[in-house]
């Protein structure tokens, strides 16, 4: 990795300096953004329980806790998610700022739009399910648990909801992954073309396992999105083709 204007290779005791110096401001920025959110965390959990109780049975008890700390340390962890989440481009800019002296001139054009690109997908996808996976998810297992009496710890609905919320933002990195395999070699546009009809069905297998309720309206809900992600992804596979790559066999 060069000096910053020039001045020569740095050495390893410099190279340990400047990742560490990195490293701190992350941690300092991750702190004050996990800071900042503190004040705002009722509103934070009143946003992020609306899907749970606008399909709460009538009558039914809101969520519970066992334990006296519970809640308490509950809240911290979505603090720290939603921290993570604030101060991402700062850390990104870190990282950054660490490894771009090492880069070619090619290299340097690319990092801030694929990094752009992938928050843009990643936020997208967990809106997608906060707004529709998530909702459908309640609606069918309080109408599916009728007759019982709900008791959700929030330990366990936080666990439940997070999972639903990161995996699909990282399923909507499809066209991120398709863009690197294409970049890469280690696909083709064509190749991916002609598989579109295996990404479609498994498209729906994909909500039938996130929406268990057998819906057909519900299942093509959610999977039409997958479907038009993949098509995204063949586009911007054609876009970005390498074209002095062989094609893959």
């Amino acid at each position: 990795m060069d000096r910053k204007g020039g001045r020569g290779e740095m050495t390893f005791l410099e190279h340990f300096q400047e990742l560490r110096m990195r490293l701190v401001r992350a941690v300092l920025g991750l702190l004050v953004a996990f800071v900042a959110v503190i004040p705002f965390m009722d509103r934070v959990m009143r946003l992020l329980v609306a899907p749970y109780y606008r399909y709460l049975p009538e009558g039914q008890k809101s969520l519970a806790y066992t334990q006296v700390t519970e809640i308490f340390f509950v809240y911290m962890k979505i603090a720290m998610v939603l921290a993570v989440f604030l101060a991402a481009p700062w850390i990104f800019y870190q990282l950054w700022a660490f490894i771009s002296p090492g880069l070619k001139p090619a290299e340097r054009r690319w990092a801030v739009p694929f990094v752009l690109a992938t928050s843009l997908f990643f936020m997208g996808g967990v809106v997608f399910c906060y707004l529709v996976i998530l909702p459908l998810t309640f609606k069918f297992f309080f109408q599916f648990n009728e007759g019982f009496t709900n008791v959700v710890t929030i330990s366990y609905f936080w666990n439940f909801e997070i999972v639903f919320l990161l995996g699909m933002g990282l399923t909507f990195e499809t066209p991120i992954l398709i863009f690197l395999l294409t970049r890469l070699g280690l696909v083709s546009t064509g190749t991916l073309a002609r598989k579109f009809k295996w990404a479609v069905l498994g498209s729906f297998v994909i909500s039938a396992v996130i929406t268990p309720s057998g819906d057909p309206v519900t299942q093509t809900a959610v999977a039409v999105p997958l479907i038009l992600l993949y098509g995204l992804g063949l586009l911007i596979s054609w876009m970005f083709r390498r074209r002095d790559a062989p094609a893959p066999a």
